[in-house]
């Protein structure tokens, strides 16, 4: 049974309504509707248990009213301990929440409260979105769930609002990016750096949303100013130093046959990374990381690991352009 009686179901209702008609049902008919005899509608007969008999109408309304009296009474008890615990403590914890009751730093537990409060941080926006999108930004997201997210940025869009978004340079072909930017309309940018920071959102420069651990399923939702500001100044700065990719793409150059992608892995192997994080941090899968080495270390006839650390300190492909 998953309702109450205020939320009398119709199999028990019709049931109830027959008793009253014929003053006893088998109570056997019960079983198709059992919440009726859980409600204490039908009764078993003095004279005969294996018949029911309805309760007045008149006498169930009031019992369950009262049943219900007793249970606001309680709560109110609740409401009136709860206050006598937590009053002294917000008075010694001082006043952490801004004005309009909001906190300044919610935790939300679950894709789905996430998505909702995002949902309606979107709704309430009229200026802008800040998002940077790591590579597994769309790793296993469900279509509908990046039919959604498009849907109310086109509605600020609409709004008259506008997106900048940022990417690892990995992402700008993905197939879930492109589909993104051929669908919205209006006032919208992205470009590309090798490396990004976790995922980020700033919605009209007043709200941040930021994960909270590894797989995404917890997350901050943020409203104190300074660190919005925080969020703001490093996408500001990171955005300075990012490459158009819409709806201009601007390509980076190719210098003495290495590629853009073949700089920023030769950085990360002179810092001494290993294979599998210089994967993690450019948005790759190992493998491709290790195919891109071998192209770097041919280019710069390189025979080992040692040797390539040696070649791209030679060769300048690491030093400031210009």
């Amino acid at each position: 049974m998953e309702h109450g009686v205020e939320e009398l179901c119709a199999a028990g209702s019709r049931l109830y309504e027959r008793a009253l008609r014929e003053g006893r049902i088998p109570a056997a008919d019960a079983q198709e509707a059992p919440c009726v005899v859980t409600f204490g509608l039908l009764h078993p007969a003095v004279d005969d248990p294996d018949r029911l008999e309805p309760l007045a109408p008149a006498v169930a309304l009031h019992r369950h009213l009262r049943t219900s009296e007793d249970r606001i009474a309680r709560e109110r008890r609740r409401e009136a301990q709860l206050v006598d615990v937590f009053e002294p403590l917000m008075r010694l914890g001082g006043d952490r929440t801004p004005a309009g009751g909001t906190p300044a730093i919610s935790l939300l537990s679950g894709r789905g409260p996430i998505n909702l409060a995002i949902t309606e941080a979107m709704a309430d926006a009229s200026h802008e979105l800040l998002a940077i999108q790591p590579h597994i930004s769309h790793a296993g997201r469900p279509a509908v769930v990046l039919t959604d997210a498009m849907a109310r940025d086109q509605d600020l869009l609409d709004r008259g609002g506008r997106i900048r978004t940022l990417y690892q340079h990995t992402m700008r072909y993905a197939p879930t990016v492109l589909a993104r930017y051929e669908w919205l309309r209006g006032d919208v940018e992205a470009r590309g750096l090798d490396e990004v920071t976790e995922r980020l959102l700033v919605i009209d420069r007043t709200v941040a949303f930021i994960p909270a651990n590894k797989d995404r399923s917890l997350a901050l939702e943020v409203r104190h100013p300074a660190l919005v500001d925080y969020f703001v100044t490093t996408f500001e700065r990171l955005w300075r130093l990012a490459t158009p990719m819409y709806p201009e793409a601007v390509r980076q150059p190719t210098l003495n046959g290495v590629t853009p992608r073949q700089r920023a892995i030769a950085a990360l192997l002179v810092e001494g990374h290993t294979d599998t994080v210089i994967a993690e941090r450019l948005g790759m899968n190992v493998r491709t990381a290790r195919v891109h080495i071998a192209k770097l270390a041919a280019t710069l006839g390189s025979e080992s690991r040692a040797q390539l650390g040696y070649l791209i300190g030679r060769s300048g492909i690491l030093e400031p352009e210009g």
